[in-house]
This record gives structure tokens, sequence and C-alpha cells, in this order.
């Protein structure tokens, strides 16, 4: 099944960002960004923020990397926390192939994605949330206590989306939405 997507993105207006959620919905927590995903699509969103499920695509994302001025990746991350512990980095904090940051195993295919984007096209800026995983097991079921941490991380994402419009009047929708 092709991965979803709510919204077009076209390259050259400004600021066009891209809430792109990764994992594997059969193996429970792994497919976190996903659902966060799935749950931004029912929130309004002005033309240049898209929102997509990526799912395990890896290479078959280049086009969306190649589009974006700026992704928003949200995805299962394995950083040594207890489970539900919620990482926000840039993607310079993120080696190609990460000791620190052990997540799903589509992660290289995207970090070599995002790489490769820039050697056809330009990189855009990247920022990860993750979240620790409880279960990577077979089940579509996110386990409760990351199905709890599902809202906190979607209000991270907006606070990011509102720092990258800075005072335009789209922060001020967006605070709202974080209420």
């Amino acid at each position: 099944m092709p991965a979803q997507q709510r919204g077009n993105i076209t390259r050259g207006h400004k600021n066009q960002i891209l809430v792109l959620g990764v994992g594997n919905v059969l193996l429970s927590d792994e497919g976190v960004g996903v659902h966060v995903a799935r749950k931004m699509m029912e929130m309004p969103f002005p033309p240049e923020v898209q929102i997509m499920e990526g799912r395990t695509d890896g290479f078959a994302l280049m086009d969306v990397f190649l589009e974006a001025d700026w992704v928003i990746l949200v995805d299962a991350v394995r950083g040594g926390g207890p489970p539900g512990s919620i990482y926000r980095f840039e993607l310079e904090d993120c080696p190609p192939f990460p000791d620190t940051f052990k997540t799903s195993i589509h992660q290289a295919s995207i970090l070599e994605v995002i790489n490769i984007s820039g050697l056809i096209g330009s990189t855009p800026r990247v920022t990860i949330i993750g979240i620790e995983p409880s279960r990577l097991e077979m089940g579509i079921e996110l386990s409760p206590e990351i199905e709890d941490k599902i809202q906190i991380v979607i209000n991270l994402v907006l606070e990011e989306v509102a720092r990258v419009h800075g005072k335009s009047p789209y922060k001020s929708a967006v605070t709202t939405l974080l209420r």
C-alpha cells in the first residue's frame, strides 16, 4: 500500500514543511511515527505544512526529501531511556549509522535518502522527534506507555512548526492548537 499524504509539497514556496511519520505499524511501538502522522492528518494546517505517513518506504521517499524545505521526522528511537522517553535532535546530531540513537530497521535507509538528496538536489533541514519504544513485537496496537505520549509528541511537532514560522500569523494558530 502506498504512503498516505495530506496535501502537496511545492518547493519554492516559503518554508515548505513536511511532517513525516515513519515506522512499521505491524511491530507495535515501531509504528509510532505513522500513528502520530495519522492523528495529525485530522488537524487543520496551512498549505505550506504537509503531513505524510512514510511507513518503511525508504528510498521511495526521495522525492519527498527533494521537495521539502524542512522535514520533521517522527519515529521510534532507541536512545537508552525508559519506554516513552521523547527525544528531539537535528540531523547533524545523528551520525550516518548512529551508535547512540539506534532506531528501527528502516532508519539507515531514511538517513541514506536524506544524505543522497543532497547529492542530487538539496538536503532539507531535518528535525527528528523520537520516542523510546516499549514493545517491538508483532501487533498493530501501541503499548499504553507509548499511546499516552502521542499527544505530547504532536505538541512538540506543533511547536517546531510554529518556530519555523516565527512571528507569522500562523504561529498564533499553532499556539491555539497546542492548548
